[in-house]
């Protein structure tokens, strides 16, 4: 029965206490902090136009006194406000924010580090699209207690725990704490975050591709044959035809690869070559590649697993490749191959047939 399941909560102090650590309160506190910001964000995208009364789009809330703020804005104040306070944290970052975010003087210091991006996809809300929060906890370096940006530099391999919130039709929480995903469902008659999908874990034959065609013509090699073989396949085992999407936004493309299984790519593009990818590596790639081999899946940039990067600066960016292992291996070898020099000789009618998608 609905009451009986486990809530958030209750899941992370039993999963520290199997593990050991549950005579160190800090985690399972921070954990609930970010819950608590979940729920204030989620209630604050579901308002949308109606605290801007007249509005069209959704994207900006009033505040009494103040002038009216975007929601991407309001998200990073929520999350930086109900972190900050309770001693787990001696520093925040936020892709929002250009320099990592101090704790103030008047709160304790703790061990951890919060890296989040408060709202992912914020460009759908206009059309009332599914947006959400990446959140990734780090242990601060021995002794550390007032870091420094290089101190956030730290591999994904070294993240103590990883999620995302999704606002959609329901609000959802999806978190990893190092051993499984597992996903906890907004009841919100009893205003809480409870179990609902126990370790989730990637379906090896999806058949669905989540990338934007509409820059097909930039696109590498690689990733234009890996995309061709993959539509090609024909059909999923479920007899559904193998199709692209894209939503543009992370948090929902991942929720589905997930659930359903495929891929989804954010490669980078040959319009610009000193710009590697287009995903921030500390704040969205890795925690999400934390939550999708935890998931039993693969994370790449096309040529190395995402969390075996050695980040070199705290807004770095990144491509990003992530879904079923199998076909992100392919890919990654496909990556290899062509910086090689080897051909890539193929045929792509799905590309190449039709005007929308000529090159040349």
């Amino acid at each position: 029965m609905p009451y009986r399941r486990t809530t958030f909560s209750k899941f992370v102090i039993e999963d520290l206490r199997q593990k050991g650590s549950g005579k160190d309160p800090e985690l399972a506190a921070l954990l609930n902090d970010l819950q608590r910001a979940a729920k204030l964000i989620g209630a604050a995208v579901a308002r949308g136009a109606l605290d801007s009364p007249g509005a069209i789009v959704t994207t900006s809330v009033n505040v009494p006194g103040e002038p009216p703020k975007k929601l991407g804005e309001v998200a990073n104040l929520i999350m930086l406000s109900a972190c900050e306070w309770g001693g787990q944290l001696c520093g925040m970052l936020s892709s929002a924010l250009a320099e990592p975010h101090a704790i103030p003087s008047a709160y304790p210091r703790g061990r951890y580090l919060l890296m989040f991006s408060p709202l992912d996809g914020a460009s759908n809300l206009d059309v009332n699209l599914t947006v959400g929060t990446i959140f990734s906890v780090l242990r601060a370096p021995d002794g550390v207690t007032d870091p420094a940006p290089e101190d956030f530099l730290q591999p994904g391999r070294q993240q103590v725990a990883a999620g995302y919130a999704l606002f959609g039709p329901v609000a959802m929480m999806v978190v990893t704490l190092g051993a499984g995903v597992h996903g906890f469902t907004l009841d919100r008659e009893a205003g809480a975050y409870t179990l609902t999908h126990p370790n989730m874990h990637i379906p090896e034959q999806g058949c669905e591709v989540a990338i934007d065609s509409a820059v097909e013509p930039h696109w590498e090699t690689p990733i234009r044959r890996f995309v061709h073989e993959y539509t090609a396949r024909g059909t999923s085992p479920s007899g559904a035809p193998c199709s692209i999407r894209w939503i543009d936004s992370l948090v929902a493309e991942v929720h589905r690869v997930l659930l359903r299984g495929g891929v989804f790519l954010y490669p980078r593009d040959t319009r610009d070559t000193r710009k590697l990818g287009h995903v921030h590596l500390l704040t969205e790639a890795n925690p999400i590649a934390m939550i999708i081999e935890q998931a039993g899946g693969a994370a790449s940039t096309g040529r190395m697993n995402v969390m075996d990067v050695v980040p070199d600066q705290i807004h770095q960016h990144i491509p990003l490749v992530l879904g079923a292992r199998n076909d992100v291996a392919r890919l990654q070898g496909y990556h290899l191959a062509y910086d090689r020099g080897e051909s890539m000789v193929f045929e792509a009618p799905l590309f190449k047939q039709r005007s929308l998608f000529r090159t040349a």
